[in-house]
């Protein structure tokens, strides 16, 4: 495995770089190139996404946060400009071990973690396995527990995830065409050039297997995900904001208050025209309330 390197050759043509004016970087993970952001100085930020996002979803936070802060946003292979070899199981864990071997050749240390999705058990999973790495937590519409008791999110899964949702996503990128429009509390806010920066990235059936995998792994994973839920312990204490969109019809409030109830030392946005996509539909309004957040809970000794 060689270290990260920065690059940007092989820049897809669909590619706006004004709209995404980062330097790509890569990393040569045993399942491919991993591809991912490592902007400005300072405290770090780190951003995980879900699906069928990639790192583009945080594109208004990293452009204002590199000015004061280091911000690392990875694309999980398959998804965005990572590779998507097709033999890989893309779970949630094949995901944890390859942000584990990226932010592992990375000097980091006192991370906040900004989590949206799927981002969420990935991103708690790799803090549960390095809590002495991280410092504060965001969140976006997202759990990290078992949720096959939560209806909504059930018939997601296994209408999403089951054979007809494997068929539409692999042949028609039923996720980022229908479902990620349809999941957007104002359906303006997701603007031309940004539904065809979250469509371009799986041009083929065989590219699209990970957004068919993760509706899937929402009650398959079951076991895994309440193994994640059960050992918060070690971050329970540590400062969590939520920006929740409440026009969110499959995560709905009383996820909210499980993170709410678990973490007493959160506090919480609620964007009552927001659905699922926080990052994207709230865009730069969500940098004000992140910045409230860092400021009012510094990171000790920092500075010194």
């Amino acid at each position: 495995m060689t270290k990260a390197n920065s690059a940007t050759i092989n820049t897809p043509a669909w590619l706006d770089r004004a709209e995404y004016p980062f330097t790509s970087r890569f990393f040569n993970t045993p399942s491919g190139r991993m591809h991912y952001l490592d902007e400005g100085r300072g405290e770090t930020l780190i951003f995980v996404h879900g699906n069928p996002s990639w790192s583009f979803e945080y594109r208004e936070l990293i452009s204002h946060f590199r000015k004061t802060h280091r911000c690392v946003a990875p694309d999980h292979i398959g998804f965005g400009l990572s590779d998507k070899p097709y033999d890989k199981s893309y779970l949630p864990q094949f995901h944890v071990e390859n942000l584990n071997l990226l932010l592992s050749s990375l000097d980091i240390d006192q991370a906040t973690l900004i989590m949206h999705d799927w981002g969420g058990p990935i991103g708690m999973s790799w803090a549960l396995d390095n809590p002495e790495r991280v410092s504060r937590l965001v969140v976006c519409n997202s759990w990290f527990w078992s949720v096959r008791d939560h209806r909504p999110m059930r018939l997601f899964s296994k209408l999403a995830g089951g054979p007809l949702g494997r068929f539409l996503c692999r042949y028609f990128n039923f996720f980022p065409r229908v479902l990620m429009p349809a999941s957007f509390g104002d359906k303006a806010r997701l603007t031309p050039v940004a539904r065809h920066h979250f469509l371009a990235p799986f041009p083929t059936p065989r590219s699209r297997k990970g957004t068919w995998v993760f509706p899937r792994a929402i009650v398959g994973q079951s076991d895994w995900l309440e193994a994640q839920w059960r050992r918060r312990a070690p971050l329970s204490d540590l400062p969590l904001l939520l920006l929740w969109g409440m026009k969110d019809a499959g995560l709905s409030e009383a996820l909210l208050t499980k993170w709410e109830e678990a973490f007493p030392r959160h506090s919480t946005e609620r964007c009552a025209d927001v659905g699922h996509n926080v990052p994207e539909e709230l865009g730069d309004r969500a940098i004000a309330p992140i910045e409230r957040f860092l400021t009012a809970n510094p990171i000790k000794g920092a500075g010194l």
